[in-house]
């Protein structure tokens, strides 16, 4: 029962941690990384990407130190993990169509979804962005969704 709560609580807390690296990290001192992000897509693979590695480190980690004798750690580590996965099919393949799949909806939550990251990506400049997480969508954005 520990374990999973421990997993829901990483999960969640995943969205709090994307979202302040998001606004105080990637469109602040990382924004040369994070930029190519906010341009038209010119290519598969952007520098941007690289921030797989910073939020998979820690959950990798932390699942082989369950692994290897911590059942709370790999609870933590998966719940992270599993965000990833999420944070990977929703804002990859559903809003940025990185590889085509899940063109159309008719999921009010998922057209929020989309609108909130329109309105993200209209700012090019590191300055005067919105809507930095990814799973919690404003409720200005079910309108007419």
């Amino acid at each position: 029962m520990i374990s999973l709560l421990l997993f829901f609580s990483a999960f969640f807390a995943m969205e709090a941690v994307a979202w302040m690296t998001h606004k105080y990290v990637m469109h602040g001192l990382l924004w040369k990384i994070h930029e190519d992000h906010h341009k038209p897509a010119s290519k598969v693979v952007q520098k941007n990407d690289l921030f797989f590695l910073v939020f998979a480190l820690p959950g990798v980690a932390l699942i082989y130190s369950g692994t290897t004798g911590n059942p709370y750690h790999l609870a933590l580590g998966t719940g992270i993990t599993f965000y990833g996965l999420c944070y990977f099919l929703i804002h990859d393949l559903f809003i940025h169509q990185r590889l085509k799949f899940f063109r159309t909806t008719k999921n009010r939550y998922l057209l929020a979804l989309r609108k909130a990251h329109k309105a993200h990506h209209k700012h090019l400049s590191k300055e005067e962005g919105e809507c930095f997480g990814m799973l919690l969508v404003p409720l200005k954005f079910y309108k007419n969704a």
